[in-house]
């Protein structure tokens, strides 16, 4: 069985790159820079369903899209979240926070209405977060 990312996330998501564990994604929402690792592992669900080496890897994957958020959007803090009571597969969010975006200080779960990158904005952030990553 291959991998298959859940139709929600595919959706809601553009594909950056393929990291060594994780699929990285961009949410189309322009109101945070709002990045989502998608460990490409068949039936994860929780971060304890992946082995200990992959574990590893995947915090290696958080703290590069961590400094990536915070060289390129400087954003007053980082949300880092493995929730999943939507999307069970397993998938963690690494989310620029501003307090000057629109729902600061709670949380963008059930709070921040989607506002879609207007015509090619996405395409550019795309290509800014590629870059960054030196891909």
């Amino acid at each position: 069985m291959s991998f298959m990312l859940d139709a929600r996330l595919q959706a809601d998501c553009v594909e950056v790159a393929n990291l060594e564990l994780s699929k990285l994604l961009l949410m189309d929402n322009r109101n945070v820079p709002w990045l989502i690792l998608v460990p490409r592992k068949e039936k994860a669900i929780e971060i304890t369903d992946l082995s200990i080496t992959e574990q590893h890897m995947l915090l290696q994957e958080i703290n590069l899209v961590t400094q990536i958020q915070q060289k390129l959007f400087n954003p007053d803090k980082i949300n880092t979240a493995a929730i999943g009571n939507i999307v069970a597969q397993l998938h963690v969010h690494v989310i620029g926070r501003f307090k000057t975006d629109p729902v600061w200080p709670a949380p963008v779960w059930g709070n921040l209405q989607a506002e879609p990158y207007h015509k090619g904005e996405l395409q550019q952030r795309v290509q800014l977060l590629r870059h960054a990553m030196h891909i």
